[in-house]
């Protein structure tokens, strides 16, 4: 039986080509070959939203998929952009929102705004790698767990963006051989043991992530080898990362300065 670690280093030696593979495939190459011919035609949110197709493309692509049924939460997303402090997703502590304005951005840039590379290549991109985690995690959450951590490692600031991420958390807290009960201790006080624990400066080196993550596979393998091990858990009920609705309205509010 191949381990997670094995795993994920097969995967990751060459990432180019694990990515190439997935491009290919059928399901993949045909959303993909229907995505870059028709999104940059697209003008305004209204097409963008009228077209399913191509808007779950995106949803998925960007982590999104989970949320894809929300199409007024979304609109508010897109319309609002975010270049305002106010913006609606500047105001989520999820940063996934962010990132799908960021490749789609209609409130800056209007009937430009699917011209971009971003908007096209950058998009297939995302969707390439979403769905090559996704399938690794069919066979093993830890690897997907590891891809996904590998991914948005640089991003991560602080301890609440850990907080914010269970699937983020989950790495974490195996890495540092936190209970799974810590998950439920006080949100500044987990925010605090990470922050005393990691210089989130380590994750700008890809030296640094692999040997984080050498270190996850290894503890995951030995903690989640039972056959009763929930392996959805911390991704929710579908392809996206899991996070509760109340917790990310906790995590907004911190972010807000309620506390």
């Amino acid at each position: 039986m191949t381990t997670t670690y094995t795993s994920y280093r097969l995967i990751t030696a060459d990432l180019t080509k694990s990515l190439e593979r997935v491009s290919a495939q059928p399901d993949v190459a045909r959303e993909t070959e229907y995505y870059l011919s028709k999104i940059g035609s697209i003008k305004t949110l209204d097409d963008f939203f009228a077209d399913s197709r191509l808007y779950n493309y995106a949803m998925k692509a960007h982590g999104l998929e989970d949320m894809a049924y929300a199409k007024a939460f979304m609109r508010k997303v897109l319309a609002e952009g975010i270049d305002s402090d106010d913006a609606f997703a500047n105001k989520l502590a999820d940063g996934r929102y962010k990132a799908l304005v960021e490749s789609l951005n209609f409130a800056r840039h209007g009937e430009a705004a699917t011209a971009f590379e971003r908007a096209q290549k950058g998009v297939a991109e995302k969707y390439t790698r979403q769905t090559l985690e996704q399938k690794a995690g069919e066979e093993n959450t830890g690897v997907r767990l590891a891809l996904y951590f590998q991914r948005m490692a640089p991003t991560i600031a602080n301890g609440y963006e850990i907080i914010a991420d269970e699937a983020l958390s989950s790495v974490v807290r195996t890495v540092l051989q936190l209970p799974a009960e810590f998950a439920a201790a006080d949100v500044d006080r987990q925010a605090e043991a990470y922050e005393a624990a990691i210089d989130f400066k380590d994750f700008q080196d890809p030296q640094k992530i692999a040997e984080f993550l050498d270190r996850f596979t290894a503890l995951w393998e030995i903690d989640n080898s039972s056959d009763g091990y929930d392996p959805l858990a911390v991704f929710g009920a579908s392809s996206g990362y899991g996070i509760s609705p109340d917790l990310l309205l906790t995590i907004n509010n911190l972010k807000l300065g309620g506390r």
